[in-house]
């Protein structure tokens, strides 16, 4: 259709040819082609000139239209590359999407203004291949060949209470001690996950504790624990404030299951997207496992 359209416009094959950097001989053939193709003939010609048929006339003007639309929507391709811009969907876990992801998306967004962000938190893993979302984190072992993962600092649990808690309850100094405090139970643990879960130490075998107050938030049971009410196990980044400022006081650290990997995933023809790939560079200079952001 270029060639056709610049042979009309220049007057000649010669020039249409000269303005694409190939023969006359070549853009005869790309005019031929189009006349076979639609089976009619677009132009007339003789020694001196040439002219369009009715057809020619109709078919030039439909290309016009054509092209253009195909310039605008390289255009935007191109300025598409230049910046991010449109809508980010990111799926991760409740507690590492409400604390570490969130920082990020509030980062990336004050950066990117042509982009907004929709982020979906569930403990559930929405499924990789539905595509409903360009970004996902994901804690523990991936397996997905059309995905690109890159890992983030490890999913560490942590386990700890208030200092009027143990002030007034003492400090438990292996896992057995555990049976006689207020351990907050979280119901979304998975069977022997927990307090069940614990590792057992040389100083004592840790049975499971009942627990007076249960929940299904990690931080609901943070402002429990807060507030001195018992001793809480979550993950480390949801609390990892806290533990800082004092207001928590980590325990038992030999007791914690090891650390659980945590990627970012990203299909792989979506890499080249610039929404995609300046905030998963983002992610990755933030928390990536080289990392020291807190």
């Amino acid at each position: 259709m270029e060639v056709f359209t610049a042979t009309v416009d220049a007057g000649s094959l010669t020039a249409a040819a000269a303005r694409f950097g190939i023969t006359p001989v070549m853009a005869g053939k790309h005019i031929r082609f189009l006349e076979q193709h639609l089976g009619a003939a677009l132009l007339t010609r003789t020694t001196r000139r040439q002219s369009l048929t009715e057809i020619g006339r109709r078919y030039y003007d439909s290309c016009l239209q054509v092209l253009r639309e195909v310039e605008r929507a390289e255009a935007a391709a191109e300025s598409l590359q230049a910046a991010p811009r449109g809508r980010l969907r990111v799926n991760a876990p409740v507690s590492l999407g409400s604390t570490m992801l969130m920082r990020v998306v509030t980062e990336y967004l004050t950066a990117h203004p042509q982009v907004d962000a929709e982020v979906s938190l569930d403990d559930r893993n929405a499924d990789l291949v539905d595509g409903a979302y360009d970004v996902f984190v994901r804690i523990g072992k991936v397996s997905a060949s059309d995905f690109i993962a890159r890992e983030l600092q490890p999913y560490e649990m942590v386990i700890c209470a208030a200092p009027e808690y143990l002030a007034r309850a003492g400090v438990p100094r292996m896992g057995a001690d555990l049976a006689r405090h207020q351990c907050l139970g979280f119901t979304r643990w998975r069977k022997g996950g927990g307090w069940e879960g614990l590792r057992p130490a040389a100083s004592g075998n840790v049975s499971a504790p009942a627990s007076r107050l249960q929940a299904d938030s990690g931080a609901a049971l943070r402002t429990a624990a807060l507030q001195g009410f018992g001793i809480i196990m979550q993950p480390k980044v949801l609390l990892a404030e806290d533990l800082a400022a004092g207001t928590l006081v980590s325990i038992l650290p030999t007791l914690m299951p090891k650390p659980r990997p945590v990627h970012v995933l990203y299909h792989r023809n979506r890499r080249r997207v610039p929404k995609v790939a300046c905030f998963v560079e983002l992610l990755i200079r933030r928390f990536g496992r080289e990392s020291r952001s807190a």
